[in-house]
């Protein structure tokens, strides 16, 4: 079998780039781009990916491997990959900063746990929350939905030395607000019941001083958040549903439309 140098370079070429894009997004998309999870195991699962879809890709461009070409073409694939991993990132992190302030109103904000997926210290109400989210995402077949979107961005944004626009890039910047506005959202109930505890609480202290405050209103406080939390929790989960939903329509919306 004879292979000319042409045929090598596409095969390449067909191969590398889609490689760049699609390993980009399980670097830095969430439960893939996980502490938990080894990075041999994400090279793995890009060559994997990257090999069953190859055939279906549109024809890669055929540029000189150490030109100036090649070189823009593999820093947008690898800007479009880490990006789309990057909306998702914004979605997990809402839900880290509603459970910081949730630890923080109930007096929990010296509690906190290692975080496995960012290798940072959460408080534990925020470790819980991401632990229920990540199974549900799992159960949703996000990461799936996740996998289907970067590959039909090889079409409506083909590999190419442009592929990232100005206005796409401050439309995901406006977009991050999100993450403050969706966490307090999720926040809010537990927040404004503590406050109210906390209302009545000084009342108390002015008609009894006498009462020790602190033995009676921390415990009161947590028990009291607690509750709330237990309460509110289907509509935490619905509200992270609706910033997942979000976040892959940011997705579709700069990358999935034909320019």
């Amino acid at each position: 079998m004879i292979f000319s140098e042409t045929a090598i370079a596409s095969f390449l070429a067909g191969f590398l780039w889609p490689l760049m894009r699609i390993g980009a997004v399980f670097a830095a998309a969430p439960i893939f781009a996980s502490r938990q999870v080894p990075a041999r195991w994400r090279a793995a699962l890009a060559l994997m990916v990257t090999w069953i879809v190859m055939p279906i890709l549109p024809p890669a461009p055929l540029v000189e491997t150490f030109s100036h070409e090649a070189m823009m073409i593999a820093f947008q694939q690898i800007a479009i990959g880490v990006l789309m991993g990057f909306i998702l990132q914004l979605v997990f992190a809402a839900l880290v900063f509603a459970g910081q302030v949730m630890a923080y109103s109930m007096g929990l904000g010296f509690a906190s746990m290692m975080d496995p997926q960012n290798g940072v210290q959460v408080p534990v109400v925020s470790q819980f929350y991401l632990i229920l989210v990540t199974l549900l995402f799992l159960v949703l077949n996000g990461h799936l939905i996740l996998i289907e979107l970067v590959v039909d961005s090889f079409k409506t944004v083909p590999i190419a030395a442009d592929g990232l626009s100005r206005n796409t890039l401050w439309d995901i910047v406006t977009w991050a607000s999100r993450v403050f506005s969706g966490g307090l959202l999720m926040a809010l109930p537990v927040v404004t019941a503590l406050l109210i505890v906390n209302l009545g609480m000084g009342i108390i202290t002015r008609a009894a001083p006498q009462l020790n405050i602190f033995a009676v209103g921390f415990p009161m406080t947590m028990m009291i958040g607690f509750l709330v939390m237990w309460a509110t929790l289907p509509d935490v989960i619905h509200n992270f549903g609706e910033l997942v939903n979000e976040g892959f329509q940011v997705i579709t919306r700069n990358l999935l439309v034909v320019r």
